[in-house]
């Protein structure tokens, strides 16, 4: 078991997404920059910080699995951004579809720990020597 949230693919791939939609919406045009580059960049940074909360959260199973379900909305959030900006013509099909395969594959990561919250979680004493 990892040691930090930063040990997690799943987190690392979150970063990762999160540093892919900001390299692609530098492109954006200013009349976007309060609206699609702000709500994208927004929700794909808060997949990563919903992650490690819910890491610091897993003495409680339930409180761990509704932060990570936070994350996967994220993700699900970030490709509804995805999609408009394709449709405006700001991200070609190929930008799109590598930010989406990347949100897919979090969804799923995220999915399978929600499904197993149990597995991750530790007691409540377990960070004491």
């Amino acid at each position: 078991m990892a040691a930090s949230f930063k040990e997690l693919r799943v987190w690392q791939i979150a970063i990762d997404l999160g540093m892919m939609v900001f390299e692609s919406t530098k492109r954006l045009p200013d009349i976007e920059r309060y609206s699609l580059t702000d709500q994208v960049r927004r929700s794909s940074r808060s997949v990563a910080a919903n992650i490690s909360e819910a890491w610091r959260k897993r003495r409680y199973v339930a409180a761990f699995a509704s932060k990570l379900n936070d994350a996967e909305t994220e993700a699900a959030e970030t490709q509804t951004w995805i999609v408009f900006a394709q449709r405006c013509r700001y991200f070609d099909d190929a930008t799109a579809e590598a930010l989406d395969g990347r949100c897919e594959e979090i969804i799923g990561q995220l999915s399978a720990m929600i499904r197993d919250a149990d597995r991750w979680c530790r007691p409540f004493d377990a960070d004491k020597p």
